[in-house]
């Protein structure tokens, strides 16, 4: 069975991506900050899951994790790099550090990740890349010129990436949601959240199931022939 790496597991994409992948008993390791929901992932699923704690800001703590997971279960074969953070701002009042913690947190770290993950899918000459969009990178989200940027750069870093490790057996692709419900709706107005729905042509929010089950699909034996690609979820908020 493969072994997948999962950044951003408490949130509600990451749980419901580690929860698909758990169903189908692939070995798991999981990363998050938030240190209660880790451990309240290892007693839900328990301990088949291994829960690591890393800060994706501090390159020695990424640098753990890969140790810690290879002592875990061998090299990883799937990684998903899910994990991401928002600070918005208009583009004239975000600050250095707002616009600084976006792009350690959503783009370097999966580059400094990714690097090292990759030694071990090269050697086995087999390997998927799974990192997580958003399709604020294609719309240009006012007040969001960091978030933006960094998961713009991520669709230009999975095209090129997949160019290079193509002939290792190893494809990269990204996942780019559209409206989803997690959360975070919960602190938009109804109004606000109306008017999001009627934008959407199949008249809905995606389910974090539905993201879940393309990342489960781009990591599968069966998207083999796809690479290089971003996958929008979105119910055709953007063609």
């Amino acid at each position: 069975m493969r072994n997948v790496l999962i950044t951003g597991a408490t949130g509600g994409i990451g749980s419901s991506i580690l929860k698909l992948f758990y169903n189908n008993n692939y070995n798991l390791c999981v990363t998050g900050t938030n240190i209660e929901k880790l451990n309240e992932i290892e007693v839900k699923y328990k301990g088949k899951v291994k829960c690591i704690s890393c800060n994706l800001n501090d390159k020695l703590q990424i640098e753990k994790l890969v140790q810690q997971s290879n002592e875990y279960y061998g090299s990883t074969d799937i990684l998903i790099n899910n994990a991401g953070i928002t600070k918005d701002n208009l583009f004239l009042r975000m600050k250095d550090e707002e616009w600084d913690d976006v792009i350690n947190v959503n783009l370097n770290s999966n580059f400094k990740l990714t690097k090292q993950i990759l030694k071990g899918m090269i050697k086995s000459r087999w390997g998927r890349v799974v990192n997580i969009s958003s399709d604020a990178a294609k719309i240009g989200n006012a007040g969001q010129a960091n978030y933006v940027a960094s998961k713009s750069a991520i669709e230009g870093l999975t095209r090129t990436l997949a160019n290079e490790v193509a002939s290792r057996g190893i494809t990269v692709n990204c996942v780019s949601p559209g409206f989803v419900e997690t959360e975070i709706l919960e602190t938009i107005n109804e109004k606000t959240l109306q008017n999001m729905v009627e934008k959407i042509p199949l008249g809905r929010m995606g389910r974090i199931d539905e993201i879940a089950s393309a990342v489960y699909f781009l990591s599968s034996e069966e998207s083999a022939y796809i690479t290089g690609q971003v996958l929008h979820v979105n119910g055709g908020l953007t063609m």
